[in-house]
């Protein structure tokens, strides 16, 4: 009977990892006739575009890549939702997490840096994901981090935090009246940057909060049932230098790069930062950028496979 009984309750265990999933409600910022913040040069697209095109990537990454989660999103294309509307899908679908994206701007165009606002510190599954969002920022992504903030910061509330019941965050990628930042966050590039520094925060925060839910993507049978094929998530990028100290990545010979420079943490003491340049699929197409990259100044510079 003990036997019975361990049995059941193992398959129960098993049968609530597998069968829950996790919903994300993506938000991008603005839309419609509301462009947001919008950049000095005209050229550059404004908040309510970039914010788009990030959240789709940031989606794409989640769906792609794990799991038991279901992605949804507020807006797939050029149209506005109220606030209110937006704040009523989160509610009425009982998302587990509400992540609203944004750039942001300011009267001094010499600030810029990433923000994750929350309504409150005091909510604390929302400070988590933000400081995860920032984290990955400052390290991977190679950005300014300007930390995490709240309705006291701000000296404001944020209806779609105030009012949403589940983990809300809202995140600002940088700002629009920065003119390094505009340009950075109008590259394809640079897209992909913070798309995935907000896919391995959100995914680092699935696997530490929920244990109980696998968000292993399992490998799949092709149609002729061949051994399975598991994403491995490489690319190759090219290493350009490490540095003692903290380096701006948008100053001197980083601007004459054709790809935009990231800096990553690797240690406490020595040399403790590295910086990388450009993300290719084949090692052949990273090795001709990295002879471009020796001839601009950076004669050390060597390939390397990184992963997500």
């Amino acid at each position: 009977m003990q036997f019975l009984y361990t049995i059941l309750v193992f398959v129960l265990l098993s049968f609530g990892s597998f069968g829950q999933e996790i919903t994300i409600l993506i938000d991008p910022g603005h839309g419609g006739s509301d462009p947001g913040h919008e950049a000095a040069d005209k050229n550059l697209l404004p908040e309510k575009d970039l914010t788009l095109k990030i959240a789709l990537k940031f989606g794409a990454y989640l769906s792609e890549r794990l799991e038991n989660v279901t992605i949804l999103y507020t807006r797939t294309d050029d149209r506005y939702p109220t606030l209110d509307e937006r704040v009523n899908m989160a509610n009425s679908k009982n998302v587990d997490y509400f992540i609203s994206v944004h750039i942001n701007g300011s009267p001094n165009t010499n600030i810029k840096g990433t923000e994750s606002h929350v309504h409150s510190m005091s909510s604390k599954a929302s400070v988590n994901l933000a400081k995860a969002f920032e984290n990955e920022f400052k390290t991977r992504a190679g950005r300014k981090s300007r930390g995490v903030k709240d309705s006291d910061d701000r000296e404001h509330s944020l209806q779609v935090l105030k009012f949403t019941e589940m983990t809300s965050v809202l995140v600002e990628c940088g700002f629009m009246t920065n003119v390094s930042e505009a340009n950075y966050l109008n590259t394809s590039e640079g897209q992909d940057v913070i798309a995935s520094a907000l896919f391995r925060a959100m995914r680092g925060h699935l696997q530490e909060t929920h244990k109980n839910i696998s968000f292993t993507k399992r490998a799949v049978n092709t149609a002729n049932n061949s051994k399975p094929v598991a994403s491995t998530e490489k690319n190759y990028s090219v290493q350009i230098m490490s540095s003692k100290e903290w380096l701006d990545t948008e100053k001197g010979g980083f601007k004459n790069l054709k790809h935009a420079v990231s800096r990553t943490q690797v240690s406490q003491t020595g040399y403790r930062y590295k910086y990388f340049s450009g993300t290719f699929s084949s090692k052949s197409e990273a090795q001709n950028y990295c002879n471009e990259v020796k001839k601009s100044g950076f004669p050390d510079s060597i390939v390397v496979e990184r992963k997500n």
